[in-house]
């Protein structure tokens, strides 16, 4: 195992303390269905669901340490969300470019703000698919230390790409296989939980072709070559159909976007159990916003014919039975981190059900992201939870404004 490397289904919470709270009178939804049930935390994680709560408590209580009781009648308790694509150092604003000029420190202040705004909308766990050097990481130590507020962070260091292809101000650059693999092994060597290459272009590159391919098929396979001796999960920014295919038959663990995909792209992802992130609300952003809003023309005219094939790509996917896991890309133009339930919205207008989208943003995200203790309200699982008003899966609109917030135990809303 590299130096460095952070086994994400293990990386430590060190909290100097934990709350103890029983949710009392609510109903559970999770992938395993709604029932009515009380929810006991204690030292950071779910103690007991139903039966035994006082019984899990004074095994966990501390001296005189009495636990916070929560009136949530009416209410459904259910797994805080999992955003598996999301750039902590980007804020939303319309031309992501003008950020190449900020300082790390600038960064480092806007990834704290955002990290909140994420952990206070209900997202408990965020998947960070590029940033400058070691940003994203340093992120992730720091809510886990405690020090900032913010969801568990999952990070891959800088993206891995070929010399000027997409996202080239913040990326990696590498050409040809022994490169991409050296590249893809320094990521790790600083920590990285995940590797993440660029297999097209982009929307929001200048002078990048959305769907061309940008790594050959054999740089490709060196960069999962790298990942392979960790077990690292691999995701693969592909727009374009042929980026699409040459990722997967390299190995990917996900196919970010996705937006070209065809029916034997689809089939290909669905045989070999690649996942799909869609992040329908980068999309969204864009093409909803404009260039009045002060997005590059060129990122408009190029989001707006991606659009135009993305319902097809959704088709194929749900078609061929692909693997949905929920991501943002959440700091893209007009994709603020504070409104990323939004994108379970956006997957139910493009076909799941409101009980497909909960399980993508929960057990699906938790699996690719490859953490075995998020996604469900159960025994032994982290205490990442929200309070709804609603049944999120029969009401997509419950994820928004949660009445309380729980992240590792420890109530922020």
């Amino acid at each position: 195992m590299d130096a460095g490397y952070r086994d994400p289904s293990v990386y430590p919470l060190n909290r100097l303390s934990y709350g103890m709270y029983v949710l009392r009178g609510g109903r559970v939804a999770d992938v395993d269905g709604t029932r009515a049930a009380d929810v006991a935390i204690a030292d950071g994680e779910i103690v007991a669901v139903g039966d035994g709560v006082a019984d899990a408590l004074d095994e966990r209580r501390r001296g005189s340490d009495d636990a916070t009781e929560i009136d949530v009648d009416g209410a459904v308790i259910a797994p805080g969300l999992i955003d598996a694509h999301v750039h902590v150092m980007m804020d939303g604003r319309p031309d992501v470019a003008t950020a190449v000029a900020d300082s790390d420190y600038t960064a480092s202040y806007r990834t704290a703000s955002n990290l909140r705004d994420a952990v206070e909308a209900g997202v408990t766990t965020v998947r960070d698919l590029g940033a400058r050097g070691t940003l994203a990481l340093d992120a992730g130590d720091a809510v886990a230390d405690g020090k900032i507020d913010g969801p568990r962070v999952v990070a891959c260091g800088r993206n891995v790409i070929m010399t000027g292809g997409h996202g080239n101000w913040f990326g990696r650059e590498a050409d040809g296989p022994a490169e991409v693999r050296k590249a893809a092994r320094e990521q790790l060597h600083d920590g990285a939980d995940v590797l993440k290459c660029m297999a097209t272009g982009g929307v929001l590159t200048e002078g990048a072709v959305t769907g061309a391919p940008e790594l050959t098929p054999e740089e490709l396979a060196a960069f999962t070559d790298a990942a392979a001796p960790t077990n690292t999960p691999t995701a693969a920014h592909a727009h374009g159909t042929e980026g699409i295919k040459n990722a997967v038959e390299a190995g990917i663990t996900s196919i970010e976007h996705g937006t070209f995909m065809d029916r034997e792209a689809a089939e290909m992802m669905a045989e070999q159990g690649t996942y799909w992130v869609p992040t329908a609300s980068a999309l969204r952003g864009i093409v909803d916003n404009g260039v009045e809003a002060g997005i590059p023309e060129e990122a408009v005219e190029k989001a707006e014919d991606a659009a135009d094939h993305f319902d097809d790509a959704w088709d194929h996917a749900l078609d061929a039975g692909v693997t949905i896991a929920m991501g943002t890309d959440a700091g893209t133009p007009f994709n603020f981190f504070a409104d990323i339930p939004q994108e379970l919205a956006y997957m139910v207008d493009y076909g799941l059900s409101p009980a497909g989208a909960l399980e993508a943003a929960t057990v699906n995200a938790a699996d690719l992201l490859g953490l075995d203790d998020v996604g469900r309200v159960a025994e032994g699982y982290r205490a990442d939870l929200v309070v709804l008003d609603a049944d999120p899966a029969e009401d997509v609109s419950a994820w928004r404004n949660p009445e309380a917030v729980f992240a590792a135990g420890e109530r922020v809303v």
